[in-house]
């Protein structure tokens, strides 16, 4: 099941992106309905306006899906833990230290 959830959210966020790049922007670089006038090849079947508003409900659609699915896959993912917490384990005991080793003795005199 939690593939199923995962390649369809794929296809969902590869789908948004498409329409998201198909927009058309305030500067129109990647914009690819075409403009309202003029006398062109599509003559007034999708007009720009129509365009936009059919892409802007789509990302609103695939948007919804993408939260969706992404609260789903979060969900799942998390089912099958049990759930503890930091403060239910016992404090461990630190491990004893060792004292600093003490010198052997004086040190002897060096030799002239």
């Amino acid at each position: 099941m939690l593939t199923v959830v995962l390649v369809i959210h794929i296809l969902i966020a590869i789908a948004m992106v498409g329409t998201v790049l198909l927009q058309r922007s305030e500067g129109g670089a990647l914009g690819m309905g075409g403009g309202g006038g003029g006398g062109g090849g599509m003559g007034g079947f999708m007009t720009g306006r129509a365009t936009a508003n059919i892409l802007t409900r789509a990302t609103g659609i695939l948007a919804a899906g993408f939260f969706v699915t992404s609260m789903t896959l979060a969900i799942m993912s998390g089912s099958g833990r049990e759930s503890s917490s930091i403060m239910d384990t016992p404090a461990a005991t630190a491990p004893a230290t060792e004292a600093p080793a003490e010198p052997a003795g004086p040190a002897a005199p060096l030799a002239k």
